[in-house]
């Protein structure tokens, strides 16, 4: 269906073929403009998003007119940002400034937010080009919606951030933004093949973004590689003092991390998740290979007992937030809203206000008996997704 973008042609598909790191080096030396990274995109969005639907709203004048703006800037001698002339998709449940922002739902069809989102109004600071806006499930939860896989137009992208997993993948932009309550960033960027990182819980603000649940919403990214995603995160982490998640502390130095060598040879645990017998031999056969080809850097670790109780728990807590979170939304529209997402929001008000807070509690015991396993290894191996 679509392609990378280095099997098309010209010098638009040379741009797009960069890493975001080599296109950023060479906007700031000037080798390229942001008109011209710009105008790639637009080229590979008109050629392939016919088939792969990912974006909620575009305006390519809009892009091209930030495009010019920062390419002035630079000629004018002016400091330049770390994103400077970097285009960025956002997941369409980020608000942005007189720009449609749906949510990926018929109740907020044509809102439009009247102040950026703290991470917008960041990107902007950095010299992003704020591309457009990608496709969401419904209101980021489960009912999907026309993105397509862009390997595969019959399989499924991955929600709920699948607008901005799918751009990524089909070349149409080299960074993109999702949330992840559940597996919202992870699992799609495994099924289009992309990086996908969700950072650490409170990194990156969430003021402006459509809240599901206050106690496990995070903001992720999507790019081609490692390095690209760092670069984006490291932009986006911050304190903000409207998101009692974040608290303040250095900024993380993100990029060099990943850039360098490790300092040691780096050890990996393979743990095997509840449900992990179900999974399809294909990713069985590719978790097996990956360890094997580890070696002795690999050791397989079991995880302790009380896990098998992880997702109820977290079940529990998403569902007692999101009928709080979406009351407004449910007032408004509920006949609008899609049997999964009213079926949730009744369970969660269903939950007893004992078991929501025993719910919560859960955290910190699993958080320690993951520090057990934390203690031998450098990071975990676990499929994406089950």
């Amino acid at each position: 269906m679509a392609h990378r973008p280095a099997e098309a042609r010209g010098k638009g598909a040379a741009l797009l073929g960069l890493s975001a790191v080599e296109q950023r080096d060479r906007l700031a030396s000037g080798a390229i403009r942001a008109v011209e990274l710009v105008e790639a995109c637009l080229a590979r969005i008109a050629e392939v998003e016919p088939q792969v639907r990912a974006w909620a709203w575009l305006d390519g004048d809009h892009a091209l007119a930030q495009a010019r703006t920062l390419d002035a800037r630079r000629q004018a001698g002016h400091p330049l940002g770390p994103l400077h002339g970097l285009p960025v998709a956002l997941k369409d449940v980020i608000d942005t400034k007189s720009i449609p922002t749906q949510n990926g739902t018929p109740i907020d069809e044509g809102r439009v937010p009247a102040e950026d989102a703290w991470i917008v109004a960041r990107l902007r600071a950095a010299g992003a080009v704020i591309l457009g806006k990608t496709i969401t499930t419904e209101c980021a939860f489960l009912h999907p919606g026309p993105t397509r896989n862009p390997w595969n137009g019959a399989h499924t992208p991955g929600g709920s951030s699948q607008g901005s997993a799918a751009a990524v993948a089909a070349g149409m932009v080299p960074l993109a933004i999702g949330t992840q309550t559940g597996g919202s960033v992870i699992r799609p960027a495994a099924f289009c093949g992309v990086v996908g990182v969700k950072p650490s819980f409170g990194l990156i603000p969430r003021t402006g973004v459509l809240m599901q649940s206050p106690t496990l919403d995070t903001l992720g990214v999507f790019a081609r590689g490692v390095e690209d995603a760092a670069l984006l995160i490291e932009v986006l982490a911050g304190h903000d003092a409207l998101d009692v998640a974040t608290i303040p502390r250095p900024a993380p130095r993100l990029l060099a991390t990943a850039s360098a060598r490790p300092p040691v040879v780096p050890m990996f645990a393979r743990v095997r998740l509840p449900g992990e017998d179900g999974l399809h031999p294909d990713m069985a056969a590719a978790m097996d290979e990956l360890t094997d080809a580890l070696g002795e850097q690999c050791f397989e670790v079991p995880l302790p007992g009380l896990f098998a109780e992880a997702e109820a728990q977290r079940r529990r807590i998403n569902f007692a937030e999101m009928s709080k979170c979406y009351y407004g939304l449910e007032r408004r529209g509920r006949a609008q809203m899609s049997a999964p997402l009213t079926a949730a929001i009744d369970e969660g008000k269903a939950v007893p206000v004992r078991d929501y807070l025993a719910a919560l509690d859960w955290r910190a015991l699993m958080n320690a008996a993951l520090g057990e396993v934390f203690d031998r290894c450098d990071a975990i191996l676990c499929p994406a997704a089950l």
